[in-house]
């Protein structure tokens, strides 16, 4: 019984000390648009201000023998062809235990370190703009995966997720009910409008009649507006490419490095 006392007093004491770092790093947030770049258009493009032409995706990767070994990977596609530019990866050893509600502080770090290190080796094609396979304000304490690392990066950021959090009434059937009904049966997307009349996001549809959305939710520096136009321009299917990419090639990367081999 000491045992089980002391496990629960060192989980409680490290859930405490994530919402401590969450809520400052929370304070951080800049939920509307804070950027240079403009969204191309054919008249933008002949002034030759700086549009929007790299745009990132990351995701993690679990190897299914061994949850902690995982692998990160960081991808960049030009938005002019949606082909990838850059892209690089990490094995690592997950030591930081998952917290609900706190995945970000398990992922983060490692997405970090590739950001890092792809500004410090001097890449022309560092994104501006990051597309997080993961929710951003989405998110039971509103600070999810997509804003923590736009707020540490200091990155405008989308969170692109796949799945639903039940937050503030939403839940998965609610959501499929107004996919389904009759008056938003054309509609690309709806907004996640939760009992507290907040907005949370959207669900977007890359199909028309698809049942299956994606969830789009503001990360950092981005408006709810340009995050769902972004989305939408970097669709080629149900995903947008950059979390896709950064998707596939980050479970080909650890099938091809089994736990124990090094990169």
């Amino acid at each position: 019984m000491d045992v089980q006392k002391a496990v629960l007093h060192v989980e409680w004491n490290m859930q405490n000390r994530c919402w401590q770092a969450q809520d400052m790093l929370k304070g951080r947030l800049i939920a509307e648009d804070d950027f240079t770049w403009k969204l191309a258009t054919s008249k933008e493009k002949e002034e030759e201000v700086e549009v929007l032409r790299y745009v990132g995706g990351v995701d993690i990767s679990f190897s299914k023998e061994d949850p902690s070994f995982a692998c990160g990977t960081l991808v960049v596609l030009d938005t002019q062809d949606l082909q990838v530019v850059y892209d690089d990866f990490s094995l690592v050893t997950l030591c930081v235990p998952y917290v609900p509600g706190f995945l970000a502080f398990r992922e983060a770090p490692v997405l970090l370190e590739l950001l890092e290190r792809m500004k410090n080796n001097s890449s022309p094609f560092y994104p501006q703009l990051l597309m997080v396979d993961g929710n951003g304000i989405l998110h039971p304490r509103g600070f999810g995966l997509a804003c923590h690392l736009g707020v540490l990066a200091d990155l405008p950021t989308i969170g692109i997720g796949k799945n639903l959090h039940h937050v503030d009434g939403l839940t998965y059937s609610g959501v499929r009910q107004l996919l389904e009904a009759k008056e938003n049966c054309t509609e690309d997307f709806i907004t996640l409008t939760g009992c507290s009349r907040k907005i949370w996001g959207v669900a977007m549809r890359s199909a028309k009649g698809s049942l299956k959305p994606i969830f789009i939710s503001v990360g950092h520096r981005v408006s709810l507006d340009t995050a769902i136009t972004i989305a939408k321009m970097t669709c080629k299917y149900r995903v947008p490419e950059p979390v896709r990419q950064a998707d596939i090639r980050s479970r080909e990367y650890l099938r091809k490095h089994p736990i124990g081999m090094s990169e």
